[in-house]
């Protein structure tokens, strides 16, 4: 049997010193693993357990000093506790380059903690690999019915179809799109079309990690660098407010992100249109991660947790949120 708790809205493994994704800097003699460099996952900690990608970014992107174990894909690792020695196999999560799920063996168990991650193929990351597993924590982000994503190649066609509109009306077409993950998937969608392509500097610096593992994109530059220019801009979104001084020209803003199924997304964003584009799994590829795991025991997390452990509760699954108080010293393993 694992032990695991939620402290301090982390999920941990107390008898094998192991935190999965803790966002506080936890104490010197334990680990954590963190599935991806997505900001909300990473934390300064003293020893780390990730993959190249996610090392590198997260170089780029937290200072400091750590311990890393950096483990190839599908490649186990053996470490030790105390007295508990568990096995580790890091498999591809398909969210964003390098983003990774963890599989854990450990006294005849066996767990699978998803992190984000998505079934559906990008180019903008690596292929999701899934392993069978007693107990499954999986997160839950889009975990209703109504989040289920239109076909990818109709969203990529409408996304270029916005942006030649509104270059042919003189507009500076802007896409808010975070600065890791999204925006390289969106750099590699506008390889189709001729228009010189701007990023934010944060952007642009994510990107250049890309390239280091084969990612190959279509000509970029830094909007910065030649304000005023007229092209496509990719841009976070909590910078919106710089694109007027910078474009010197009238822009329309479309937001990409898994929300634009909510009828309001593209009005808390500020937008004139909003795509579904996402790099987490859609409802029915939550259902489907269960399918292909077939685990005993499943913990959901993040999103809508709640209301997909309901959900698996009532397809025949033993389910429960996590991230709940009252889930505080569940048993997990077999």
């Amino acid at each position: 049997m694992i032990l695991t708790r939620v402290d301090d809205g982390c999920i941990h493994l107390p008898e094998l010193g192991l935190w999965l994704d803790a966002r506080s800097r936890r104490p010197a003699s334990d680990r954590v693993f963190i599935s991806h460099s997505h900001s909300d996952h990473l934390g300064s900690h003293h020893e780390v357990i990730l993959t190249a990608p996610t090392a590198d970014l997260m170089h780029h992107r937290l200072k400091g000093q750590r311990t890393e174990h950096v483990l190839e894909w599908g490649v186990p690792r053996d470490f030790c506790q105390g007295p508990r020695a568990y096995r580790v196999t890091l498999l591809p999560a398909g969210h964003i380059i390098g983003s990774a799920m963890l599989h854990l063996e450990s006294n005849g168990s066996t767990l699978l903690y998803t992190g984000d991650f998505k079934l559906q193929p990008s180019e903008a990351s690596e292929a999701c690999s899934v392993r069978p597993a007693d107990t499954l924590i999986m997160e839950t982000t889009f975990g209703r019915p109504e989040y289920v994503f239109p076909d990818r190649r109709k969203i990529a066609a409408d996304i270029l179809d916005f942006c030649q509109r509104n270059l042919a009306l003189g507009k500076l077409p802007v896409l808010l799109a975070y600065s890791l993950g999204k925006s390289q998937e969106l750099l590699k969608l506008l390889a189709a079309q001729s228009a010189p392509v701007l990023l934010h500097e944060e952007t642009w610096k994510c990107t250049r990690i890309y390239e280091r593992y084969q990612h190959q994109f279509p000509p970029y530059t830094k909007l910065k660098d030649t304000p005023g220019a007229t092209g496509i801009v990719i841009w976070p979104p909590h910078r919106l407010n710089e694109i007027k001084s910078l474009a010197g020209k009238p822009v329309a803003v479309a937001i990409v992100s898994g929300w634009a199924l909510d009828a309001n997304c593209k009005y808390r964003f500020k937008a004139d249109e909003a795509f579904p584009l996402s790099d987490h799994a859609d409802y029915l590829e939550l259902l489907e991660l269960a399918r292909r795991v077939a685990p005993k025991k499943i913990y959901t997390t993040h999103g809508f947790s709640t209301e997909f452990a309901q959900t698996l509760r009532d397809l025949g699954y033993d389910a429960q949120a996590l991230d709940r108080a009252d889930q505080l010293g569940l048993k997990l393993g077999v």
